[in-house]
């Protein structure tokens, strides 16, 4: 999941949303708006209904934060790493950097998410009540009892037993723990998943060709992220047990080619992508320390009249953005880093912070290959899932 803009840390953990999320924000402030407060006791001017409905949209994304805060907190007290949170378009993921190490701990992260948003709906809806009873406003009291109800709502949907959601983690936790085959409940839990996200399919295309509509179509896209999520997560799963414990020193392709900053596109493309088959090259400085990393499609993008004028170094992805690793890291942990912010490829540095090698989606392909032949039983995995835990 892309993460567009960055809100900072709470509680340690990194915060960033979706430009996807903005959707939400319009769609759930019209709703309410047009759709709940209206049809409330009293009369109230149109602009105080879309003042009202914009905080109340605020406030249902702070409590899917809360949601999936409850999860990454809960992991990370099991030793598992959190990258972060990330809310877009249909909730949050929390960004793992694995699968919970036995199936009790998956089950205490699992429900604590839908658990939470229980919490705060039952409060909400109590909170609403009460207001009522002393003569609030109605405008808040509806606005209150609307995002108690979602909250609840929320809660009850992530507890169906389809992977990856809430409930289908429980189901993975019980059959792990039944049947003390983590892979077996893993494939379980996900052609649940799989099941679930076909039949959402099958009720939004009937739902559209009933006269639905907007919401035919919106069940159908929920069916399909559902779909590619299970698919994904076991996809991720068979690629963690592959890999196990390799490292990335052994994956990698070593000893880089590096180009210098200050270095012309034009030089780039004449001097080092002619003679190297090599889709990215570290931008160095003259003490070999990385200042990032230039890939063809960056150099495709400059015009061929601004190729003689334009540096590397203007071209690269910023060394920030761009995944490190060392070279005793395992490669599962490094794949969870990858994301399509960071190009997906990782520059691998020793203790000085100079390149040694880089990894890349031919040489995690290639490691993969290896692992497979060795264990055919395991099913093809493509070359980058993310470990993640969404709402």
């Amino acid at each position: 999941m892309n993460e567009d803009i960055r809100f900072g840390r709470i509680a340690g953990i990194a915060v960033g949303a979706s430009w996807s999320l903005l959707v939400v924000i319009m769609l759930i402030t019209w709703t309410v708006a047009v759709g709940v407060l209206p049809e409330g006791e009293g009369d109230y001017p149109t602009g105080v209904y879309w003042a009202v409905a914009a905080v109340t949209a605020v406030a249902f994304l702070a409590s899917l934060l809360a949601h999936e805060m409850a999860h990454a907190v809960v992991a990370r007290s099991l030793g598992m790493p959190v990258e972060g949170i990330t809310l877009w378009m249909f909730g949050g993921v929390s960004r793992l950097g694995g699968d919970a190490p036995d199936a009790r701990s998956e089950l205490r992260m699992a429900v604590v998410g839908p658990l939470t948003s229980l919490a705060l709906g039952i409060v909400m809806i109590v909170l609403a009540v009460a207001l009522a009873a002393v003569d609030a406003p109605w405008i808040a009291v509806d606005a209150i009892a609307w995002l108690g109800v979602m909250n609840v709502a929320l809660a009850v949907f992530n507890m169906l037993p389809a992977f990856p959601l809430d409930g289908g983690r429980v189901l993975r936790a019980a059959l792990w723990m039944r049947s003390r085959d983590k892979r077996r409940a893993t494939r379980v839990a996900s052609g649940a998943g799989v099941a679930f996200g076909y039949g959402l399919m099958a009720l939004g295309a009937l739902s559209f060709i009933g006269g639905m509509g907007v919401g035919g179509v919106w069940l159908l896209f929920l069916g399909w992220i559902v779909l590619e999520a299970a698919r994904a997560e076991l996809a991720g799963f068979e690629m963690r047990m592959l890999l196990g414990d390799t490292r990335v020193a052994e994956v990698m392709t070593p000893d880089p080619i590096t180009v210098p900053t200050g270095l012309t596109v034009d030089a780039l493309a004449h001097d080092y992508v002619a003679r190297h088959r090599c889709s990215a090259f570290p931008v160095v400085r003259g003490d070999g320390a990385p200042v990032g990393l230039v890939s063809l499609s960056g150099v495709r993008e400059v015009p061929e009249a601004d190729r003689s004028t334009t540096a590397v170094d203007d071209v690269a992805r910023p060394i920030a953005q761009v995944v490190t690793a060392r070279p005793d890291e395992r490669v599962v942990d490094v794949m969870g880093r990858f994301t399509p912010g960071t190009g997906r490829r990782a520059l691998v540095l020793d203790d000085q912070g100079h390149t040694v090698g880089i990894v890349t989606s031919s040489d995690v392909e290639r490691a993969l290959a290896v692992a497979h032949a060795a264990r055919p039983e395991a099913a093809e995995v493509p070359p980058y899932p993310v470990a993640r835990h969404g709402s």
